[in-house]
């Protein structure tokens, strides 16, 4: 509940403050980031590791989450129509969302995550990382509190993250 509810907060302040969200659209994190841009009335993009057809969309629940992103964003897939998601195809998903982003926002992240997979290409790109700290408590947290530890900057507000982004590189008309 706790990296859901911040997903979609900061989905919806950056998204109010201009900032496009990128995410995977997978159940929990990524689905709150979205909606929360959406709510901040912004843009999103889904990175997918499935191709963009309806058939393959997954998880087959966001199928109505994928057609609003659509309508304010865009959804994008190294993958070709009728390729199902599977396990090898999210890694490669995460190499296109940390390369086209300035900075990627880890909010929860167990000690062996996907997400830090994402976080590690970022920072292979010369990309800001920030971290959400958690609860000392959940092993949900252990990723983001090593992170941290590590260098990547706390993330408590989205004052953080803008603060520490390169927004000059932005289109001023977007």
């Amino acid at each position: 509940d706790y990296g859901a509810a911040v997903a979609r907060e900061f989905g919806k302040r950056l998204a109010e403050a201009g900032i496009v969200v990128a995410s995977g659209m997978a159940l929990g994190i990524d689905q709150e980031a979205h909606r929360g841009a959406l709510e901040g009335h912004g843009q999103t993009l889904a990175v997918l590791g499935n191709g963009l057809d309806d058939p393959s969309i997954a998880p087959r629940t966001h199928l109505n989450l994928a057609h609003t992103i659509i309508a304010h964003g865009a959804l994008l897939s190294d993958y070709p129509p009728g390729t199902p998601a599977s396990e090898p195809t999210f890694p490669a998903r995460n190499r296109i969302m940390a390369g086209l982003s300035l900075g990627t926002l880890v909010v929860e992240a167990a000690e062996k995550s996907g997400t830090l997979i994402t976080a590690r290409l970022a920072l292979d790109y010369n990309r800001e990382v920030f971290a959400v700290p958690g609860s000392i408590y959940s092993d949900r947290s252990r990723g983001s509190h090593a992170l941290i530890r590590n260098g990547a900057t706390i993330a408590t507000s989205i004052d953080d993250i803008l603060s520490a982004l390169p927004l000059s590189q932005r289109d001023p008309e977007t």
